[in-house]
């Protein structure tokens, strides 16, 4: 009998369809529907939105009284669960909470994370941090990858030298207009950006047809060129929680489309890629500009290191692995 799991998130991106399907919807739905689990989605978002707090947390459990998943997997944005709706569930099922960016929502996770039963870290010092706090009901998960989704697709030819495929933030544009005015051709796609919002079919088919994809950062940066070049870039500095790197989910897309990526670096990376042999890295925006004009001169270069870091993400960093071992401390017989 295949796992019963309901999936409480939100199935569009901060809850507004006009932004596309959420990384959840995308990432966690279609994967495990993909293997075969039995799964629903509850898309808190569009219930709160409909009924209102307190009468969407009573929906959601009568949701799960009446359907009796195994397991209940949430995906919290801010408060619109209750704590009494969590603890509820733990007499009904198995509860696992995704953290994904409990690198810097500190606070946030640590108060969340000893209501469910589980909690997930996609943190390098996440272990040892959860640990110190005496908390014991941790399972490292970094991002991954769908490689149903993310895949290199044939017959693709090269479109563009260099781009971007992620929200508009005042940091990536500065970033793109640094590339350009050293003369390379930069383009930037998704929500904020002159060309608008891309699709998922067309996120992957740009990355199959650019040279060098960048994965950039929207933590706040200290650059003083970056501070001066807008009040809107000093304002953004100041006020942004963001204060350090963390981990991304494109960082685990991009290898497994066999597509070159240039990434900011963030703590950890080495453990999931070797740099300069399966990702190439920058270190800060004058770094970046150096090696986008190396990778573009030399596509050997490029290529070698594209097809080791996809052959890298379908052997270790696919989400059927990850979910397999995440059931498995969880005690839950999956058949994954």
């Amino acid at each position: 009998m295949a796992l019963k799991l309901l999936l409480v998130c939100m199935e569009h991106n901060y809850g507004d369809p006009a932004r596309g399907r959420s990384y959840e919807y995308y990432s966690f739905f279609e994967t495990l529907q993909q293997l075969g689990v039995d799964i629903r989605l509850y898309d808190f978002a569009s219930e709160l939105k409909a009924r209102g707090k307190d009468p969407m947390n009573a929906h959601l459990l009568e949701t799960a009284r009446d359907w009796c998943p195994d397991v209940v997997m949430f995906s919290l944005y801010t408060d619109e669960i209750l704590e009494k709706t969590v603890k509820a569930m733990r007499g009904m099922a198995k509860t696992l909470c995704f953290f994904h960016d409990d690198t810097w929502r500190v606070d946030w996770s640590m108060k969340w994370a000893g209501i469910f039963d589980w909690f997930t870290t996609p943190d390098v010092y996440g272990s040892a941090r959860y640990t110190q706090a005496g908390l014991t009901n941790f399972i490292p998960f970094p991002f991954g990858c769908n490689e149903k989704t993310y895949r290199k697709l044939e017959g693709s030819r090269f479109k563009y030298d260099v781009s971007f495929v992620g929200a508009w933030h005042p940091y990536r544009e500065w970033i793109i207009k640094r590339l350009r005015k050293a003369g390379i051709e930069a383009h930037g796609f998704g929500f904020g950006w002159p060309s608008g919002p891309v699709s998922q079919n067309e996120m992957i088919r740009i990355f199959n047809e650019t040279k060098v994809n960048l994965n950039l950062s929207n933590s706040a940066s200290w650059d003083i060129r970056y501070l001066l070049s807008s009040p809107r870039a000093l304002i953004n500095r100041l006020r942004s929680p963001k204060t350090i790197e963390q981990l991304k989910a494109r960082i685990f897309e991009l290898n497994c489309c066999g597509s070159f990526q240039l990434s900011y670096y963030v703590e950890g990376l080495e453990r999931y890629f070797a740099i300069g042999d399966e990702i190439g890295i920058y270190l800060d925006s004058d770094d970046l500009v150096r090696k986008a004009k190396l990778y573009l001169e030399d596509a050997g270069r490029r290529d070698r290191i594209a097809s080791a870091g996809q052959a890298r993400a379908l052997r270790d960093h696919t989400f059927r692995a990850r979910f397999r071992a995440a059931f498995e401390k969880m005690g839950v017989v999956s058949g994954l």
